[in-house]
């Protein structure tokens, strides 16, 4: 990103999304600001938005600095260091702290986040991930609106997520938001882009959704509702998020309900696949098999169950 250097003369401020921050020391080191009215932006660029406008002066808390746009004060060096807050989920200058360099003593530099926020994804975007396994792309196409706005519900924001998300609907459904599980004949058989199944998942979700699903479970492959119902099952039937934050591809899979096996590694080659197509490159790390507590099929655990197991 280019550094730009601009002058000022008002109280501005620093960057906060911690979307740039990978994980901030533990510890963090206190300083004053200088300026009555201090803006505490989204990111160390004057062009970011002010998240917050913080009063003063007063004490803050910094655990790390990250290099931006500088900014100039009267009576102090050019400075085009940003202090990180995490107490505001902000960035501040270090312009308006008091501090007499134009750099924090013993405040570490902020780490670069690895697994930044990414935008929506595309029917091209799946097709390099995932090749023939997109059997209906016009099918596709037609349900990515839908199934990008669950993603942005649900924070499936990164590239780790994402790929985690994909690879599983696609092994799921195609990526395919009205299929029927091929020979499923029961009445509460999977549907759906996350392939909905069991009176124990239609009810809830209905519910959730104020929606009977129980009586017209066809509704979990209509377009309104296929992609909602994956984002519920994807953060509040289990918490899969964290799994993909952590590479572990074994447990996302045993959160979907099905027994270890073959599959597992399947789905862990197109995670694989997703991630080095949205970032360049496969980090290490991946973990494909699942803990032994979760080898079985575990479709039918509560989340609060699930969780207990996983996290043995």
């Amino acid at each position: 990103m280019l550094k730009r250097t601009l002058s000022v003369v008002l109280a501005l401020a620093g960057v906060g999304a911690g979307s740039l921050i990978a994980a901030t020391p533990a510890h963090a080191v206190a300083f004053r600001t200088t300026a009555t009215s201090l803006n505490i932006r989204s990111d160390a660029y004057l062009a970011s938005s002010v998240i917050k406008v913080l009063g003063g002066p007063v004490s803050v808390e910094v655990d790390c600095q990250k290099a931006g746009d500088t900014v100039t004060v009267t009576g102090r060096p050019a400075t085009r260091w940003w202090a990180h807050l995490p107490a505001h989920n902000g960035y501040a200058t270090v312009a308006y702290l008091d501090t007499p360099g134009d750099k924090l003593p013993g405040v570490p530099e902020c780490t670069v986040n690895p697994n930044p926020p990414i935008g929506d994804v595309t029917l091209a975007d799946v097709q390099a991930m995932f090749g023939s396994r997109i059997a209906n792309p016009s099918l596709v196409q037609t349900g990515l609106p839908s199934l990008n706005q669950a993603m942005r519900d649900a924070q499936i924001n990164t590239p780790y997520r994402k790929a985690a998300f994909l690879a599983t609907l696609v092994h799921e459904s195609r990526l395919e938001y009205n299929i029927r599980e091929i020979g499923d004949t029961r009445l509460y058989g999977g549907r759906g882009y996350i392939q909905l199944t069991g009176d124990f998942n239609y009810g809830p979700a209905g519910r959730y959704f104020g929606i009977d699903l129980l009586g017209n479970p066809e509704l979990a492959r209509s377009l309104q509702w296929s992609a909602p119902i994956a984002r519920w099952y994807w953060t509040v039937a289990r918490s899969i998020n964290p799994f993909a934050d952590a590479l572990q591809m074994g447990k996302v899979n045993a959160a979907i309900g099905y027994p270890a096996g073959a599959e597992d590694q399947r789905r862990c080659d197109s995670f694989k696949n997703a991630i080095r197509y949205l970032t360049g490159s496969v980090p290490s790390g991946i973990t494909c098999t699942r803990p032994a507590a979760l080898t079985a099929d575990t479709s039918k655990l509560t989340r609060a169950q699930f969780d207990a197991l996983a996290a043995r």
